[in-house]
Protein backbone atom coordinates (compact mmCIF):
# COMPACT_ATOMS: atom_id res chain seq x y z
CA UNK A 1 0.00 0.00 0.00
CA UNK A 2 1.09 3.82 -1.06
CA UNK A 3 2.14 5.17 2.34
CA UNK A 4 0.54 8.19 4.11
CA UNK A 5 3.17 10.34 3.12
CA UNK A 6 3.48 9.59 -0.45
CA UNK A 7 4.20 12.43 -3.18
CA UNK A 8 1.44 12.20 -5.39
CA UNK A 9 2.41 14.66 -8.11
CA UNK A 10 2.72 16.44 -11.59
CA UNK A 11 5.55 17.86 -13.62
CA UNK A 12 6.76 19.78 -16.17
CA UNK A 13 9.97 21.86 -17.34
CA UNK A 14 11.06 25.45 -17.41
CA UNK A 15 10.76 25.96 -21.60
CA UNK A 16 7.76 23.28 -22.03
CA UNK A 17 5.78 25.84 -20.03
CA UNK A 18 7.17 29.44 -19.15
CA UNK A 19 7.11 31.31 -22.02
CA UNK A 20 8.47 34.52 -21.92
CA UNK A 21 11.54 33.63 -23.38
CA UNK A 22 13.17 37.36 -23.46
CA UNK A 23 11.85 39.23 -20.84
CA UNK A 24 13.15 40.37 -17.28
CA UNK A 25 16.66 39.50 -18.52
CA UNK A 26 16.08 35.93 -19.70
CA UNK A 27 19.16 34.71 -21.95
CA UNK A 28 19.19 32.81 -24.76
CA UNK A 29 19.27 29.24 -24.28
CA UNK A 30 20.27 26.39 -27.37
CA UNK A 31 16.24 25.98 -27.67
CA UNK A 32 15.76 29.52 -27.93
CA UNK A 33 18.02 29.02 -30.98
CA UNK A 34 17.77 25.63 -32.23
CA UNK A 35 13.30 26.60 -32.89
CA UNK A 36 14.33 29.41 -35.37
CA UNK A 37 16.13 26.75 -37.68
CA UNK A 38 13.79 25.99 -40.37
CA UNK A 39 12.55 22.24 -40.33
CA UNK A 40 14.00 21.71 -36.72
CA UNK A 41 10.81 21.42 -35.13
CA UNK A 42 6.90 20.37 -35.45
CA UNK A 43 5.39 22.44 -37.94
CA UNK A 44 7.95 25.44 -36.72
CA UNK A 45 6.10 25.39 -32.85
CA UNK A 46 8.48 27.11 -30.22
CA UNK A 47 8.44 27.81 -26.46
CA UNK A 48 8.35 31.27 -26.96
CA UNK A 49 5.17 32.09 -25.42
CA UNK A 50 4.57 27.87 -24.17
CA UNK A 51 1.68 27.38 -22.07
CA UNK A 52 2.56 31.77 -20.34
CA UNK A 53 3.35 29.72 -16.70
CA UNK A 54 5.36 32.78 -16.42
CA UNK A 55 2.44 34.99 -15.80
CA UNK A 56 -0.38 32.33 -15.02
CA UNK A 57 1.68 30.29 -12.62
CA UNK A 58 -0.68 31.25 -9.63
CA UNK A 59 -3.80 30.19 -11.37
CA UNK A 60 -2.23 26.79 -12.56
CA UNK A 61 -0.40 26.61 -8.71
CA UNK A 62 -4.02 27.00 -7.76
CA UNK A 63 -5.33 24.13 -10.23
CA UNK A 64 -2.60 22.00 -8.36
CA UNK A 65 -4.14 22.69 -5.21
CA UNK A 66 -7.52 22.12 -6.27
CA UNK A 67 -6.42 18.49 -7.92
CA UNK A 68 -4.62 17.88 -4.63
CA UNK A 69 -1.21 17.32 -5.59
CA UNK A 70 1.26 16.72 -2.98
CA UNK A 71 4.25 17.73 -5.41
CA UNK A 72 4.72 20.10 -8.31
CA UNK A 73 8.17 19.03 -10.13
CA UNK A 74 9.19 21.86 -12.30
CA UNK A 75 12.42 22.99 -13.97
CA UNK A 76 14.50 25.63 -13.57
CA UNK A 77 15.72 27.77 -16.71
CA UNK A 78 19.54 28.15 -16.38
CA UNK A 79 19.55 31.49 -18.99
CA UNK A 80 16.69 32.77 -16.57
CA UNK A 81 19.00 32.90 -13.38
CA UNK A 82 22.42 33.13 -15.39
CA UNK A 83 21.61 34.78 -18.91
CA UNK A 84 25.58 33.94 -19.64
CA UNK A 85 25.72 30.76 -18.40
CA UNK A 86 28.28 32.19 -15.39
CA UNK A 87 28.36 35.57 -13.86
CA UNK A 88 26.33 37.98 -12.65
CA UNK A 89 22.82 36.53 -11.58
CA UNK A 90 19.29 37.78 -12.93
CA UNK A 91 17.78 38.38 -9.97
CA UNK A 92 14.08 38.74 -11.57
CA UNK A 93 14.84 34.93 -12.50
CA UNK A 94 15.50 34.26 -8.82
CA UNK A 95 12.08 36.43 -7.63
CA UNK A 96 10.42 34.19 -10.34
CA UNK A 97 11.31 31.12 -8.74
CA UNK A 98 10.70 31.84 -5.40
CA UNK A 99 7.31 33.28 -6.37
CA UNK A 100 6.82 29.95 -7.85
CA UNK A 101 7.82 28.02 -5.00
CA UNK A 102 6.57 29.58 -1.87
CA UNK A 103 3.03 29.41 -4.22
CA UNK A 104 3.60 26.10 -3.54
CA UNK A 105 4.30 26.00 -0.45
CA UNK A 106 0.76 28.20 0.48
CA UNK A 107 -0.98 25.29 -0.36
CA UNK A 108 1.36 22.61 1.10
CA UNK A 109 2.73 21.18 -2.65
CA UNK A 110 6.02 20.26 -1.82
CA UNK A 111 8.21 21.72 -4.43
CA UNK A 112 10.36 19.09 -6.08
CA UNK A 113 13.32 21.00 -8.14
CA UNK A 114 15.03 20.11 -11.04
CA UNK A 115 18.39 22.29 -12.43
CA UNK A 116 18.54 21.49 -15.87
CA UNK A 117 15.95 20.36 -18.39
CA UNK A 118 17.96 21.10 -21.44
CA UNK A 119 17.92 24.14 -21.81
CA UNK A 120 21.09 24.95 -21.80
CA UNK A 121 23.01 28.92 -22.32
CA UNK A 122 23.39 29.62 -25.53
CA UNK A 123 27.16 30.98 -24.69
CA UNK A 124 28.23 28.00 -23.21
CA UNK A 125 27.75 26.05 -26.76
CA UNK A 126 29.27 28.47 -28.83
CA UNK A 127 32.20 29.03 -26.28
CA UNK A 128 33.37 25.32 -25.52
CA UNK A 129 30.80 23.55 -27.86
CA UNK A 130 28.70 22.98 -24.16
CA UNK A 131 28.33 18.99 -22.92
CA UNK A 132 31.14 18.03 -25.29
CA UNK A 133 33.32 19.75 -22.81
CA UNK A 134 34.92 18.97 -19.59
CA UNK A 135 34.22 23.08 -18.64
CA UNK A 136 30.74 22.42 -18.14
CA UNK A 137 31.15 20.80 -14.92
CA UNK A 138 32.92 23.89 -13.19
CA UNK A 139 29.87 25.91 -14.94
CA UNK A 140 26.63 24.14 -13.83
CA UNK A 141 28.39 23.11 -10.24
CA UNK A 142 28.65 27.23 -9.76
CA UNK A 143 24.80 27.57 -11.22
CA UNK A 144 23.68 24.88 -8.85
CA UNK A 145 25.78 26.43 -5.76
CA UNK A 146 23.24 29.80 -7.09
CA UNK A 147 20.21 27.57 -7.02
CA UNK A 148 20.80 26.08 -3.39
CA UNK A 149 22.24 29.17 -1.69
CA UNK A 150 18.50 30.75 -2.68
CA UNK A 151 16.05 28.29 -2.73
CA UNK A 152 17.13 24.72 -0.58
CA UNK A 153 16.19 26.41 2.55
CA UNK A 154 12.40 25.83 1.47
CA UNK A 155 13.24 23.08 -1.59
CA UNK A 156 13.97 19.36 0.08
CA UNK A 157 13.96 17.49 -3.32
CA UNK A 158 16.22 18.50 -6.08
CA UNK A 159 16.72 16.60 -9.35
CA UNK A 160 20.15 18.03 -10.96
CA UNK A 161 19.36 16.58 -14.29
CA UNK A 162 16.79 15.35 -16.40
CA UNK A 163 16.75 12.64 -18.99
CA UNK A 164 21.06 12.76 -20.13
CA UNK A 165 20.70 9.83 -21.97
CA UNK A 166 17.66 11.32 -24.04
CA UNK A 167 18.99 15.18 -24.67
CA UNK A 168 22.91 13.04 -25.64
CA UNK A 169 20.96 10.56 -28.48
CA UNK A 170 19.00 12.92 -29.57
CA UNK A 171 21.62 15.73 -29.75
CA UNK A 172 24.63 14.18 -30.41
CA UNK A 173 23.35 11.16 -32.52
CA UNK A 174 20.11 11.23 -33.80
CA UNK A 175 20.43 14.88 -35.16
CA UNK A 176 16.44 15.96 -33.98
CA UNK A 177 17.68 18.33 -30.79
CA UNK A 178 20.56 21.03 -30.60
CA UNK A 179 23.39 20.69 -31.30
CA UNK A 180 22.24 18.56 -33.95
CA UNK A 181 25.14 15.87 -34.72
CA UNK A 182 25.52 12.71 -35.93
CA UNK A 183 28.48 11.23 -33.49
CA UNK A 184 28.43 8.31 -31.73
CA UNK A 185 32.00 8.52 -29.81
CA UNK A 186 30.62 12.48 -29.38
CA UNK A 187 27.53 11.03 -27.74
CA UNK A 188 28.95 9.01 -25.04
CA UNK A 189 31.47 11.70 -24.05
CA UNK A 190 29.24 14.00 -23.58
CA UNK A 191 27.11 11.51 -21.86
CA UNK A 192 30.25 10.78 -19.29
CA UNK A 193 30.19 14.92 -18.84
CA UNK A 194 26.08 14.42 -17.51
CA UNK A 195 27.57 12.34 -15.42
CA UNK A 196 30.08 14.29 -14.19
CA UNK A 197 28.28 17.13 -13.81
CA UNK A 198 25.49 14.87 -11.41
CA UNK A 199 28.27 13.79 -9.24
CA UNK A 200 30.14 17.45 -9.02
CA UNK A 201 26.69 18.75 -8.03
CA UNK A 202 25.31 16.14 -5.15
CA UNK A 203 28.91 16.02 -3.83
CA UNK A 204 28.60 19.88 -3.15
CA UNK A 205 24.93 19.34 -2.31
CA UNK A 206 26.51 16.82 0.44
CA UNK A 207 29.41 19.32 1.71
CA UNK A 208 27.07 22.39 2.36
CA UNK A 209 25.02 20.35 4.77
CA UNK A 210 21.90 20.74 3.09
CA UNK A 211 19.22 19.13 4.46
CA UNK A 212 17.00 17.76 1.48
CA UNK A 213 17.29 14.93 -0.90
CA UNK A 214 19.21 14.88 -4.35
CA UNK A 215 19.11 12.88 -7.01
CA UNK A 216 18.83 12.57 -11.12
CA UNK A 217 16.53 11.56 -13.51
CA UNK A 218 16.95 8.73 -15.80
CA UNK A 219 14.42 7.46 -18.87
CA UNK A 220 14.44 4.01 -18.42
CA UNK A 221 12.97 1.18 -20.49
CA UNK A 222 13.19 -2.32 -19.23
CA UNK A 223 13.71 -5.05 -22.27
CA UNK A 224 12.59 -8.39 -23.22
CA UNK A 225 13.92 -10.89 -25.48
CA UNK A 226 11.84 -10.97 -28.63
CA UNK A 227 11.82 -14.75 -28.52
CA UNK A 228 13.25 -17.42 -26.55
CA UNK A 229 15.61 -18.10 -28.99
CA UNK A 230 19.63 -17.73 -27.82
CA UNK A 231 20.17 -14.31 -30.11
CA UNK A 232 16.66 -12.53 -28.96
CA UNK A 233 18.06 -13.40 -25.40
CA UNK A 234 21.57 -12.19 -26.11
CA UNK A 235 20.54 -9.32 -28.26
CA UNK A 236 18.50 -8.39 -24.72
CA UNK A 237 21.40 -8.60 -22.33
CA UNK A 238 23.42 -6.54 -24.99
CA UNK A 239 20.56 -3.84 -24.75
CA UNK A 240 20.77 -3.81 -21.11
CA UNK A 241 24.88 -3.79 -20.55
CA UNK A 242 24.83 -0.56 -23.54
CA UNK A 243 21.81 1.62 -22.91
CA UNK A 244 19.51 0.95 -19.61
CA UNK A 245 22.65 -0.72 -17.42
CA UNK A 246 25.16 1.56 -18.78
CA UNK A 247 22.92 4.70 -18.64
CA UNK A 248 22.13 3.70 -14.97
CA UNK A 249 25.45 2.38 -13.32
CA UNK A 250 27.73 5.55 -14.29
CA UNK A 251 25.30 7.36 -11.63
CA UNK A 252 24.38 4.98 -9.32
CA UNK A 253 27.59 2.77 -9.19
CA UNK A 254 29.81 5.77 -10.33
CA UNK A 255 31.08 3.05 -12.82
CA UNK A 256 30.15 1.56 -16.49
CA UNK A 257 28.96 -2.24 -17.06
CA UNK A 258 32.40 -3.86 -17.82
CA UNK A 259 30.91 -5.91 -20.88
CA UNK A 260 29.82 -2.77 -21.94
CA UNK A 261 32.16 -0.12 -21.70
CA UNK A 262 34.70 -2.87 -23.36
CA UNK A 263 32.42 -3.40 -26.53
CA UNK A 264 32.92 0.70 -26.43
CA UNK A 265 35.96 0.45 -26.19
CA UNK A 266 36.74 -1.94 -29.42
CA UNK A 267 34.59 -0.44 -31.60
CA UNK A 268 36.48 2.85 -30.64
CA UNK A 269 33.32 5.08 -29.42
CA UNK A 270 34.36 4.77 -25.73
CA UNK A 271 34.55 8.09 -23.45
CA UNK A 272 37.63 9.27 -21.48
CA UNK A 273 37.43 8.22 -17.82
CA UNK A 274 40.27 9.35 -16.18
CA UNK A 275 41.26 8.24 -12.39
CA UNK A 276 39.72 11.41 -10.64
CA UNK A 277 36.65 11.09 -12.88
CA UNK A 278 36.18 7.30 -11.45
CA UNK A 279 36.75 8.40 -7.89
CA UNK A 280 33.87 11.52 -7.78
CA UNK A 281 31.88 9.44 -9.59
CA UNK A 282 31.89 6.30 -6.91
CA UNK A 283 31.60 8.81 -3.99
CA UNK A 284 28.66 10.47 -5.43
CA UNK A 285 26.99 7.33 -6.29
CA UNK A 286 27.48 6.34 -2.81
CA UNK A 287 25.93 10.29 -1.50
CA UNK A 288 22.92 10.27 -4.13
CA UNK A 289 19.62 9.83 -1.79
CA UNK A 290 17.13 8.71 -4.52
CA UNK A 291 16.92 7.45 -8.20
CA UNK A 292 14.84 9.51 -10.57
CA UNK A 293 12.73 7.45 -13.58
CA UNK A 294 11.26 8.56 -16.50
CA UNK A 295 9.41 5.64 -17.38
CA UNK A 296 6.91 5.61 -20.87
CA UNK A 297 7.47 1.90 -22.25
CA UNK A 298 9.38 -1.18 -22.49
CA UNK A 299 11.53 -2.44 -25.38
CA UNK A 300 11.41 -5.64 -27.13
CA UNK A 301 14.93 -6.66 -28.17
CA UNK A 302 15.97 -9.26 -31.27
CA UNK A 303 19.02 -9.98 -33.02
CA UNK A 304 20.61 -7.60 -34.98
CA UNK A 305 23.63 -8.77 -37.46
CA UNK A 306 26.52 -6.44 -37.55
CA UNK A 307 24.82 -5.18 -41.52
CA UNK A 308 21.29 -4.70 -39.76
CA UNK A 309 19.37 -1.84 -38.72
CA UNK A 310 20.40 1.20 -37.84
CA UNK A 311 19.11 4.00 -35.61
CA UNK A 312 15.94 5.52 -36.93
CA UNK A 313 14.22 8.45 -36.65
CA UNK A 314 11.16 8.09 -34.75
CA UNK A 315 7.40 8.95 -35.20
CA UNK A 316 7.04 12.10 -34.41
CA UNK A 317 3.91 12.75 -36.46
CA UNK A 318 1.22 10.74 -34.64
CA UNK A 319 0.95 8.83 -37.77
CA UNK A 320 -0.11 5.62 -35.94
CA UNK A 321 2.31 2.25 -37.24
CA UNK A 322 4.92 5.18 -39.33
CA UNK A 323 7.88 4.26 -37.26
CA UNK A 324 10.19 1.74 -38.61
CA UNK A 325 12.67 -0.88 -36.78
CA UNK A 326 15.52 1.04 -35.16
CA UNK A 327 18.68 -0.44 -33.83
CA UNK A 328 22.30 -1.04 -33.62
CA UNK A 329 23.64 -2.87 -35.63
CA UNK A 330 25.92 -6.40 -34.28
CA UNK A 331 23.97 -5.54 -30.44
CA UNK A 332 20.34 -5.55 -30.81
CA UNK A 333 16.86 -3.61 -32.73
CA UNK A 334 13.76 -3.05 -31.14
CA UNK A 335 10.63 -4.67 -32.77
CA UNK A 336 6.94 -4.38 -32.30
CA UNK A 337 5.48 -6.38 -29.05
CA UNK A 338 2.42 -8.23 -30.94
CA UNK A 339 0.92 -8.59 -27.22
CA UNK A 340 0.57 -4.82 -26.51
CA UNK A 341 -1.19 -1.99 -27.34
CA UNK A 342 0.65 0.92 -28.91
CA UNK A 343 -0.31 5.33 -29.33
CA UNK A 344 -0.40 7.01 -31.95
CA UNK A 345 3.17 7.84 -31.77
CA UNK A 346 4.14 4.16 -31.41
CA UNK A 347 4.95 3.78 -28.14
CA UNK A 348 3.89 0.82 -26.42
CA UNK A 349 1.47 0.78 -23.44
CA UNK A 350 3.45 -2.24 -21.22
CA UNK A 351 2.49 -1.29 -16.83
CA UNK A 352 3.84 -4.17 -16.08
CA UNK A 353 6.85 -2.77 -17.55
CA UNK A 354 7.31 -0.41 -15.22
CA UNK A 355 6.14 -2.81 -12.36
CA UNK A 356 9.77 -4.90 -14.08
CA UNK A 357 11.90 -1.91 -14.31
CA UNK A 358 11.40 -0.77 -10.27
CA UNK A 359 11.98 -4.42 -9.50
CA UNK A 360 15.58 -4.29 -11.14
CA UNK A 361 16.44 -0.82 -10.29
CA UNK A 362 16.11 -1.55 -6.72
CA UNK A 363 17.99 -4.92 -6.62
CA UNK A 364 20.57 -3.60 -9.09
CA UNK A 365 21.48 0.05 -7.02
CA UNK A 366 19.45 -0.52 -3.27
CA UNK A 367 18.42 3.23 -3.75
CA UNK A 368 14.73 4.83 -3.40
CA UNK A 369 13.09 5.92 -6.10
CA UNK A 370 11.08 8.53 -7.42
CA UNK A 371 9.16 8.15 -10.93
CA UNK A 372 9.72 11.64 -12.06
CA UNK A 373 7.45 11.19 -15.33
CA UNK A 374 5.21 8.52 -16.35
CA UNK A 375 2.20 9.76 -18.73
CA UNK A 376 0.74 9.28 -22.17
CA UNK A 377 0.63 11.64 -25.35
CA UNK A 378 -2.66 11.31 -27.21
CA UNK A 379 -5.16 13.61 -29.24
CA UNK A 380 -6.87 15.23 -27.04
CA UNK A 381 -10.88 16.61 -28.12
CA UNK A 382 -13.01 18.96 -26.52
CA UNK A 383 -16.36 17.61 -26.66
CA UNK A 384 -19.60 19.59 -25.23
CA UNK A 385 -17.26 21.77 -22.89
CA UNK A 386 -15.37 18.84 -21.69
CA UNK A 387 -12.03 16.70 -22.40
CA UNK A 388 -12.88 12.63 -22.22
CA UNK A 389 -9.61 11.22 -22.09
CA UNK A 390 -10.75 8.04 -20.72
CA UNK A 391 -7.29 6.29 -22.77
CA UNK A 392 -5.15 8.49 -20.56
CA UNK A 393 -7.27 7.14 -17.32
CA UNK A 394 -6.61 4.30 -18.27
CA UNK A 395 -3.28 4.15 -18.60
CA UNK A 396 -2.54 6.28 -15.84
CA UNK A 397 -4.45 3.51 -13.57
CA UNK A 398 -2.50 0.47 -14.73
CA UNK A 399 1.11 2.45 -14.09
CA UNK A 400 -0.23 3.68 -10.32
CA UNK A 401 -1.64 0.11 -9.93
CA UNK A 402 1.79 -1.19 -11.23
CA UNK A 403 4.02 1.24 -8.77
CA UNK A 404 1.27 -1.03 -6.26
CA UNK A 405 2.52 -4.38 -7.21
CA UNK A 406 5.96 -3.19 -7.33
CA UNK A 407 5.65 -1.37 -3.54
CA UNK A 408 4.14 -4.94 -2.68
CA UNK A 409 7.65 -6.30 -3.74
CA UNK A 410 9.95 -4.25 -1.48
CA UNK A 411 10.56 -1.17 -3.93
CA UNK A 412 10.79 1.52 -1.56
CA UNK A 413 9.05 4.19 -3.82
CA UNK A 414 8.64 7.59 -2.38
CA UNK A 415 6.84 9.70 -5.33
CA UNK A 416 4.89 9.26 -8.40
CA UNK A 417 4.62 12.28 -10.90
CA UNK A 418 2.58 12.31 -13.56
CA UNK A 419 3.60 14.12 -16.91
CA UNK A 420 2.34 16.51 -17.07
CA UNK A 421 -0.15 18.61 -15.23
CA UNK A 422 -1.21 21.08 -18.19
CA UNK A 423 -0.95 20.11 -21.90
CA UNK A 424 2.60 21.38 -22.77
CA UNK A 425 4.64 21.75 -25.95
CA UNK A 426 6.76 18.57 -27.02
CA UNK A 427 9.97 19.29 -28.16
CA UNK A 428 9.48 17.27 -31.34
CA UNK A 429 5.72 17.01 -31.10
CA UNK A 430 4.42 20.68 -31.07
CA UNK A 431 1.19 21.03 -29.61
CA UNK A 432 -0.69 18.26 -31.16
CA UNK A 433 0.64 15.78 -28.12
CA UNK A 434 -1.28 16.44 -25.31
CA UNK A 435 -0.23 14.60 -21.44
CA UNK A 436 -2.13 17.49 -19.45
CA UNK A 437 -4.22 16.77 -16.80
CA UNK A 438 -5.80 20.04 -18.08
CA UNK A 439 -6.11 21.15 -21.50
CA UNK A 440 -4.80 24.29 -22.75
CA UNK A 441 -6.54 25.65 -26.56
CA UNK A 442 -3.09 27.13 -28.09
CA UNK A 443 -5.11 28.62 -30.42
CA UNK A 444 -7.14 30.99 -28.22
CA UNK A 445 -4.41 34.22 -27.30
CA UNK A 446 -6.15 33.77 -23.96
CA UNK A 447 -4.63 30.03 -23.46
CA UNK A 448 -8.07 28.63 -21.32
CA UNK A 449 -7.56 26.34 -18.80
CA UNK A 450 -10.12 23.42 -19.21
CA UNK A 451 -10.14 20.25 -16.60
CA UNK A 452 -9.85 17.17 -18.14
CA UNK A 453 -11.86 14.00 -16.89
CA UNK A 454 -8.34 12.69 -16.08
CA UNK A 455 -7.89 15.71 -13.52
CA UNK A 456 -11.21 14.11 -11.55
CA UNK A 457 -9.99 10.79 -11.72
CA UNK A 458 -6.72 11.70 -10.04
CA UNK A 459 -7.92 14.01 -8.08
CA UNK A 460 -9.60 11.26 -6.55
CA UNK A 461 -6.66 8.80 -6.66
CA UNK A 462 -4.71 11.40 -4.35
CA UNK A 463 -7.59 11.41 -2.21
CA UNK A 464 -7.87 7.72 -1.47
CA UNK A 465 -3.87 7.69 -1.40
CA UNK A 466 -4.12 5.08 -4.22
CA UNK A 467 -7.05 3.12 -3.02
CA UNK A 468 -9.20 4.14 -5.37
CA UNK A 469 -7.68 2.14 -8.23
CA UNK A 470 -7.31 -1.01 -6.07
CA UNK A 471 -10.60 -1.48 -4.79
CA UNK A 472 -11.71 -3.68 -7.86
Amino acid sequence: MFKSDFLWGSASSSYQVEGAFNVDGKGVSIWDEWVRIPGKTFKGTNGDIATDHYHRYKEDIALMAEQGLKTYRFSLSWTRILPQGHGKVNEKGIEFYNNIINECLKYGIEPMVTIYHWDLPKTLQDDYLGWESRQIVEDFTNYAAICFERFADRVNYWIVINEPNIFTELGYLLAMHPPGKTDMKLKFQAYHHTALVHASVVKLFKEKGYSGMIGSSIAYSNGYPASDTLEDIEACRRYYETVSYYNMDIYSKGEYPEWGFNYLKEMGVAPEVTLEDTILLKEAAKLSDFIGINYYQSNTLAYNPVNGVGLTVFNTTGEKGSSKESGIPGLFKMVRNPNLEYTDWDWVIDPQGLTQSLIEITNRYQKPLIISENGLGAFDKVEDGRVHDDYRIDYLAKHIKACHDALEEGVNLLAYCAWSFTDILSWLNGYQKRYGFVYIDFEDDNLPRLKKDSFLFYQEVIETNGRSILKD
